[in-house]
């Protein structure tokens, strides 16, 4: 116990002690007074030691359970903070998962759904262990896996043999003291490797770093644009990072100490100043005047103080962090899989209609091209891509969004560009005779087109247009759609679908005057 406590105590009873007999002096007179009565005297005796006792037993408890509680709490204020912050993140990260599983029941391709289960499975093993992933990431010559050994032979406490020889490289065990956690260290293949299997590797390599909770970045010199770019990129998705300089001892003091302020001024804003140390994990040896060679030990002291240090402050919340991000990413990608398959079935859907809308209105030609005269196609166009993103639309309300986006259509003088870039396009194909016949079917399907490529988009952010509205969605898609290699796509198929029956039939009809002249 400390002495200020102790003497607290003293200085406390002591008090009590000194009021203790003053009142009971007080209430002995008080007792002769009542000694008629035995049973009052009596009773108020009990009540005097009982008052005595529990003044007693009330400043003990506070000096010696109370106060040390409140220097606890005051020395140790995020303690609960920190414990709760990483429960959260986990039933986040938990959600999260749960929602993928539901997301891939949606998903039709069978290798891209079982892949997405099996990393959730993964991700949740990962939440249920609790490890902490260490990767060290770089070139093939910063010396990573000089690093790696370095650590081997240094690192206070257990070290395991390797759990995997593979191409994208060894993962370690390790135990720090003062981590209840168990850390696992891998050393990853060199990135900016030359040739297929290299690029195949660096793609390795990325994708350990990503689910790393904890990255050692190791440079042996300046930054370059082709180091910096990843490691940028991995600062943005929320990688807490260490950026290692290896190889200090190829320099000298002040060479180091330049190359040092450099890489902390181009890391600035993404990792701290005290997050960038200095390290020799494979000194060069040195001959001694004997003539024998000397070999130094790695000087890796920095960055195992720096690598403690966080595991032992941040360690909880990387965890945490990094499964959430995982999790958050699984997401990710299972709506984008989900997306990519509602589109192609979207784009179907408006291939088929763009080709019907021409089928109407080259039977019933009509003296304006205008979208309006293909509002019923178009509605239905509608619906159907609405049920393809879960939104279940009536033929009414189709309708009305179909002819909306005609008028905007209309308004932005998209029909009359429509017919003068097609008008070009058929011109250079057919034969100048059947293109007027043609060109209001062919317009038809190309602003159908434009029109169900338009409504894609407005499905696809749940039933808005987005801060442009209606108007920049169309404009968008006239821009992507008037590109020269889509226009000789369309036309070729165009020639097919409309000019070429329009021409059979234009034969048939001339052979029949002929023969009924």
């Amino acid at each position: 116990m400390p002495l200020s406590r102790i003497v607290t105590l003293i200085v406390g009873l002591i008090v009590i002690l000194g009021l203790a007999l003053w009142l009971i002096d007080s209430l002995s007179r008080l007792y002769w007074q009542l000694s008629y009565s035995p049973l009052l005297g009596n009773l108020l005796l009990l009540l005097l030691i009982f008052l005595i006792g529990a003044l007693v037993a009330a400043f003990v408890y506070y000096v010696l359970v109370i106060q040390s509680g409140e220097k606890r709490s005051r020395r140790n204020p995020k303690r609960v903070t920190a414990a709760q912050i990483p429960a959260a993140k986990s039933d986040a990260a938990s959600t999260t998962l749960q929602a993928v599983r539901q997301q891939v029941g949606q998903i039709q391709d069978e290798v891209a759904r079982q892949a997405l289960l099996s990393r959730s499975r993964e991700i949740e093993a990962n939440l249920a262990r609790g490890e902490i992933q260490v990767v060290v990431f770089g070139t093939g010559s910063a010396g990573k896996t000089s690093l790696v050994n370095a650590i081997m032979g240094r690192m206070v406490g257990q070290v395991d043999a390797p759990m995997g020889t593979t191409q994208v490289g060894e993962t370690y065990c390790l135990r720090l003291k003062g981590l209840q956690r168990k850390i696992l260290i891998t050393d990853t293949p060199g990135i900016l490797e030359a040739g297929v299997a290299g690029t195949e590797r660096e793609q390795m390599a990325r994708e350990l770093a990503t689910e790393a909770d904890l990255l050692l970045f190791v440079v042996d010199n300046d930054l370059r644009r082709s180091e910096y770019e990843p490691l940028r990129g991995l600062a943005e998705i929320g990688k807490r990072s260490l950026l290692v300089l290896n190889k200090t001892d190829l320099y000298t003091d002040e060479d180091k100490e330049s190359i040092l302020a450099r890489l902390r001024q181009r890391v600035r804003g993404f990792i701290a100043t005290n997050d960038v140390v200095a390290i020799a994990a494979n000194p060069q040896p040195a001959q001694l005047e004997t003539g024998e060679n000397f070999q130094p030990e790695p000087d890796i002291v920095p960055l195992l103080r720096r690598t403690a240090a966080v595991l032992r402050a941040e360690g909880e919340d990387l965890v945490a962090d990094n499964i959430l991000l995982q999790s958050l990413r699984l997401g990710d990608e299972a709506r984008k899989l989900i997306d990519g398959q509602r589109r192609r079935q979207a784009d179907k859907i408006v291939e088929r209609f763009q080709w019907i809308g021409a089928g109407v209105v080259s039977v019933t030609p009509i003296p304006v091209v205008d979208l309006l005269a293909t509002a019923a196609v178009n509605a239905q166009m509608v619906v159907e891509i609405g049920r393809v993103y879960g939104c279940e639309l009536n033929m009414e309300r189709g309708r009305e969004l179909a002819l909306s986006l005609a008028k905007t259509i209309a308004s932005l003088g998209i029909v009359k560009g429509a017919i003068q870039l097609l008008s070009t396009a058929l011109q250079l194909n057919v034969a100048t005779f059947i293109v007027g016949k043609a060109i209001q079917g062919v317009t038809a399907a190309y602003l159908t087109r434009i029109a169900g490529k338009s409504f894609i988009e407005y499905f696809r952010h749940d039933q808005d247009w987005g801060d442009g509205g209606m108007t920049e969605v169309v404009q968008r898609q006239f821009q992507i759609n008037r590109r020269d290699e889509f226009i000789k796509a369309f036309i070729q198929e165009a020639i097919a679908r409309v000019v070429k029956p329009l021409q059979d039939k234009s034969e048939v009809v001339e052979h029949d005057e002929e023969v009924n002249s």
